[in-house]
């Protein structure tokens, strides 16, 4: 597998785990456990995921993962504490998949895969900041259960095919980024009216 090919992977994994990562262990763990996804025998660090206890409290976790995301408000709040967790998970998991002979590749991993996990939650957190503002609880519902399908697909695609894990990875990076742009720019839209609101009117 090439370094292309490697990078795709490790950025997918650390991306998704920005949205969910006890779901992307979780998977992970199962679809190795049960052989229906062989992993390339480069990636053998991750053979822990396939631990039954491993895949017990991954599977535990993001079960509450998906019943507090469902919930409005505490999703925020799930999220304000996973601010540092889904970083810090995405960065190993990356560590996990690049060449651990090669150090310069494992501080590459390490850097670039805290910081992918770190946009993709700014970005569902912001995101899901905003659509907690309606007062009805579909939305949120809705959001959410769309998050928890595209990250098991995406997950399971990245890990079965390499060169798919480089598209995935460039759509995921540009939906984030594009999520938070949107974000600041109606943030700014917020903060003038609010200070045009606060001008007195002449008479």
């Amino acid at each position: 597998m090439g370094a292309a090919e490697i990078l795709g992977v490790a950025a997918s994994v650390s991306l998704l785990s920005g949205w969910r990562l006890y779901l992307c262990v979780f998977a992970t763990g199962i679809a190795m456990h049960t052989g229906w996804i062989a992993l390339p025998a480069h990636f053998h660090q991750l053979d822990i995921l396939a631990n039954p206890w491993v895949i017990g409290v991954a599977g535990v976790a993001a079960l509450a993962e998906f019943l507090a995301d469902k919930v409005m408000w505490i999703d925020s709040d799930w999220d304000a504490v996973h601010t540092l967790i889904r970083p810090v998970g995405g960065a190993l998991l990356a560590l996990a998949i690049v060449d651990p002979n090669d150090p310069a590749w494992q501080v590459i991993a390490l850097i670039l895969g805290g910081g992918a996990s770190l946009l993709t939650h700014s970005a569902k957190a912001g995101t899901r900041a905003l659509v907690n503002a309606s007062p009805e609880p579909v939305s949120n519902v809705l959001v959410s259960t769309t998050e928890d399908v595209a990250t098991g697909g995406l997950l399971l695609l990245a890990l079965a095919n390499p060169f798919i894990a480089i598209g995935v990875a460039v759509l995921l990076l540009a939906g984030a980024i594009t999520a938070l742009l949107a974000l600041r720019r109606l943030l700014r839209w917020a903060m003038r009216r609010d200070r045009n609101a606060a001008r007195p009117r002449a008479d």
